[in-house]
């Protein structure tokens, strides 16, 4: 019983930021007639106002800003739609689009370190593969036990970094986005609780996927100890 709950706690804590995140975008994606614009319309706008030169496009690999191509780049529903959630994602993108105007070091450090760890994590599943043939040729057991680590670490560090860019994504909704939105007149008093709410699940994005990643280690321990 005890090790049913301890798993029940574990898929609650990997899962619930991102089931929290995705029915939070759902529940306000009913398109809203009255709004002048959709997300991507109001992305251009906003870039135009703070005079910052990107550009803003459709994608089908989830919201973000791309600060080397300087790109804020829209998910289908919130590049065309006009929800709340369509409105708050956009503004939460050219929020980071500002910190990348302004160089703010947050930023910029969190750009490096997720290219260093998406190849860290790749280097880490190689590792992780060679293990048993490492094993079997050089019969050292010490030999597979330094690799396992080398590629757990690695692997680990892409997790360690999601959880690093949390201010960043922080200050880019409650910093930027919401002031913006707010003093901007682009939403309504009443909506303000659930754009506080959207640009929680936006901030969080990345921690949850953080503990998302989780799993791929655990199927890696799982996979080792066959």
């Amino acid at each position: 019983m005890p090790y049913l709950i301890i798993l029940l706690l574990l898929i609650a804590l990997i899962f619930g930021p991102q089931w929290w995140a995705s029915y939070t975008f759902r529940r306000y994606s009913k398109t809203r007639e009255e709004f002048p614009g959709s997300g991507g319309e109001l992305a251009e706008h906003l870039l135009k106002r703070f005079e910052i030169s990107a550009v803003v496009e459709q994608t089908e690999k989830g919201d973000h800003y791309d600060p080397n191509d300087r790109m804020v780049r829209l998910s289908p529903d919130n590049f065309s739609g006009k929800s709340l959630t369509a409105i708050a994602v956009a503004a939460h993108e050219v929020g980071h689009a500002i910190q990348h105007k302004n160089s703010e070091p947050l930023l910029a450090t969190r750009s490096r370190l997720i290219i260093f760890a998406q190849r860290a994590e790749k280097i880490g599943a190689i590792l992780m593969f060679a293990i048993p043939i490492v094993a079997l040729i050089t019969r050292l057991p010490h030999s597979g036990i330094l690799l396992f680590l080398l590629g757990f670490g690695s692997m680990a560090l892409a997790t360690v970094v999601h959880l690093v860019t949390l201010p960043v994504e922080w200050d880019a909704s409650f910093n930027k986005a919401l002031p913006i939105l707010r003093e901007g007149n682009y939403i309504d008093k009443r909506d303000e609780r659930a754009v506080r709410r959207i640009l929680q699940a936006a901030a969080l994005t990345y921690v949850a996927a953080s503990l998302a990643s989780l799993l791929s280690l655990a199927r890696w321990l799982t996979f080792l100890r066959r």
